[in-house]
């Protein structure tokens, strides 16, 4: 198993970062806050999961230990793959989760894209003896995020296009131009699905230059 890579970020995508590891480019599937916090020819140190299947390596990561745990915990609940474990890490912090499933909080998992009411509650029963209690103040925040929903998508979109290079008056006019996109979704019932509406905000940005 590939424990971490480490190395100066040769690229960034929506969902992927390339890690130069002694002169290979690793290629690592990342949620976008994951992404947001990494910046082109800086020096990065990403904790990885290999999932294996018979046609394919990928390589998920994370920014800490702590998060590639909960995501690799999470993949122990049937009907969790590691895409839908990457998505929840996408929208709620590994106490956020924690906190969900102690106190069987069905709104905070509905708020991931993909899982409805009935995936919640199956979801909450079968990792309930498996993630544990919050490890810190994260629960708060998860608290927080599980009243109001996940973190402002706002600020996780910006970042993110932020850390893919564009400057801050162009990553702004991208968020605006996707709001509409986002609010319909929040009408309902869900979660604003960032890494899709990071994918719109690129295609504008992209016409525009």
């Amino acid at each position: 198993m590939i424990a971490f890579v480490s190395g100066p970020v040769a690229a960034l995508a929506p969902t992927t970062a390339v890690v130069e590891v002694g002169g290979i480019g690793m290629a690592v599937q990342c949620t976008p806050n994951t992404i947001a916090g990494l910046r082109i020819g800086q020096e990065a140190r990403l904790a990885t999961s290999l999932v294996v299947r018979e046609d394919s390596l990928t390589l998920y990561g994370f920014a800490d230990d702590d998060e590639r745990q909960v995501f690799e915990l999470l993949q122990t609940a049937s009907g969790v793959g590691p895409r839908l474990a990457q998505a929840m890490l996408g929208v709620h912090s590994p106490d956020a989760l924690r906190l969900a499933v102690s106190t069987g909080d069905e709104r905070a998992l509905t708020a991931v894209p993909g899982i409805g009411k009935k995936g919640a509650q199956k979801l909450l029963l079968e990792l309930k003896d498996k993630l544990g209690q919050p490890l810190g103040t994260g629960g708060l925040v998860g608290a927080q995020r599980a009243a109001t929903g996940p973190a402002p998508w706002t600020e996780q979109l910006s970042a993110a296009l932020i850390g893919l290079g564009y400057a801050s008056r162009e990553a702004e006019e991208a968020v605006a131009t996707v709001t509409p996109q986002a609010e319909a979704a929040i009408a309902a019932g869900g979660a604003a699905p960032v890494p899709q509406l990071l994918r719109a905000a690129l295609q504008t940005l992209n016409r525009a230059r």
